[in-house]
């Protein structure tokens, strides 16, 4: 058998290939939309890439499922479990198997049983692995997907959170302690591939170790020391964080079918086609280059590992995205955006074409000491937190305004026109986005507290709770 997993980091999102290498047949557990990886390593082995199989309808990235179909005419396995409301709408034409909880299905010689494990979702699958081509007759690993995490296991209120599916947070979250006391039946030694690693928003505290097994989860996962339903399901949807706007729509293209891939380049534009009346513009660069000088009515969110995460959370999918940044990122921030549904792209502004403008907006970041100054006038100013609402509620400056960053668009009439905001989140990167927002609506003079809420309390000023 072969075995190779891959990580997304912009999306902490894993997916993995298993090989038979007596028949040469390959399937991928949970794809993601871009396959150029699988591509490379099948050929790469000498596979064919045969199947697809999914854990359940995902949230937090488009699913490179279909795209399989269409690529390799690989044949997908897909859950049959859950509600009307959670089954996929696209295989009519499309070579496929829907699975319930008992099923086994092959990739050559390897053989994958079904495990119905709902909670995360009602129809989300494990597939427990079983090396019988290589003589096997007892399970090597379970691919979990969402239901349990190293350290973790999925969160139950996406449903709820992001698919409006009123009331349905406390049941999904029982529903998962039942299936944990199932899963525990698994023999310990047996390996656990998850869906995640840490920095993903499907759970609340995902480990950083890409495999674990059922036994040392067992041991040490907090979810299952619980032996208590109704305290199992308060601790699970205790501190879940805010799930981002992006992720219902990835549940709505992932049941009904995400678009083909665009296999089209980002094109590179002159400064004088940007519209932002139009188009929503991104400027990519660094924060701190955006804050010396940038178009006006520009959003700025630098391409780095979070990028991902904010654009879902702040770009539109009914609107062309232009792209202010450098070229030799076009294609990288193409496939990120891909990834999370974005595909209306127009094109690429070079940023080196903004030195040649005189008309450039800027804005000020100030001191903790400099804040602390603004107090004697809060007439004039409003301090903006845009942390997380479990960073505000451990601790806090005195009158600020809490406005998640993401829920910043949808709340700026909240910020009166006649004061002038001092953004802050925990070390600066995050304000700084909200500062852009606020300059693009209108706030031009919006301040950046240097070093966020961690340099004010560096320096010892008073913070509440």
């Amino acid at each position: 058998m072969y075995f190779e997993s891959f990580f997304d980091e912009n999306l902490a999102q894993k997916s993995y290939l298993i090989g038979c290498q007596r028949t040469g047949e390959a399937l991928v557990i949970d794809p993601a939309r871009d396959l150029s990886a699988y591509f490379e390593t099948a050929e790469k082995e000498g596979f064919t890439l045969s199947a697809a199989a999914e854990t359940h309808i995902h949230a937090d990235f488009v699913s490179g499922a279909k795209e399989m179909a269409k690529q390799a005419e690989a044949t997908l396995y897909l859950s049959n479990e859950g509600e009307a409301d959670w089954k996929y709408q696209y295989v009519e034409y499309i070579a496929h198997q829907l699975l319930n909880d008992g099923d086994v299905f092959y990739v050559g010689n390897i053989k994958l049983e079904v495990m119905h494990t709902p909670g995360h979702t009602p129809e989300s699958l494990s597939f427990i692995l079983t090396d019988e081509g290589g003589g096997a007759d007892t399970p090597m690993g379970v691919f979990t997907g969402d239901f349990v995490f190293v350290g973790d296991v999925g969160r139950p209120d996406l449903l709820e959170k992001a698919a409006g599916e009123t009331g349905s947070s406390e049941s999904s979250a029982a529903t998962m302690y039942d299936s944990i006391q199932r899963f525990k039946s698994l023999p310990d030694y047996v390996q656990i591939w998850p869906g995640h690693g840490a920095g993903s928003a499907c759970g609340k505290s995902l480990g950083s170790v890409p495999l674990s097994t059922v036994g040392y989860e067992k041991r040490t996962n907090w979810a299952f020391q619980i032996e208590d339903r109704a305290t199992f399901v308060q601790q699970l949807l205790e501190g879940q964080p805010e799930p981002p706007k992006y992720f219902a729509m990835m549940k709505k293209l992932n049941k009904e079918g995400p678009a083909y891939v665009n296999q089209q380049s980002v094109s590179m534009m002159d400064l004088d086609q940007l519209d932002t009346e139009k188009q929503f513009v991104v400027d990519t660069r660094p924060s701190s280059a955006f804050a010396e000088g940038h178009l006006p009515g520009t959003i700025n969110i630098p391409f780095n590992a979070s990028f991902a995460n904010w654009a879902g959370w702040l770009l539109p999918y009914n609107q062309e995205i232009s792209l202010i940044g450098d070229p030799s990122h076009r294609e990288d921030i193409q496939k990120v955006l891909q990834s999370i549904g974005l595909d209306h792209l127009k094109g690429m502004v070079d940023a080196q074409e903004l030195e040649n403008m005189s008309k450039l907006e800027t804005y000020e970041e100030i001191s903790a000491a400099q804040l602390k100054e603004y107090f004697r006038h809060e007439e004039e100013f409003l301090i903006v937190d845009v942390r997380y609402q479990s960073e505000w509620d451990a601790g806090h400056i005195e009158n600020a305004l809490h406005v998640m960053l993401g829920d910043l668009p949808e709340r700026i009439n909240e910020i009166p026109a006649d004061k002038t905001p001092i953004v802050h989140c925990r070390s600066g990167a995050r304000a700084a986005i909200a500062v852009s927002i606020l300059q693009a609506n209108g706030f031009k003079q919006t301040k950046n507290l240097k070093g966020g809420y961690l340099a004010w309390t560096k320096a010892k000023y008073p913070v509440t709770s």
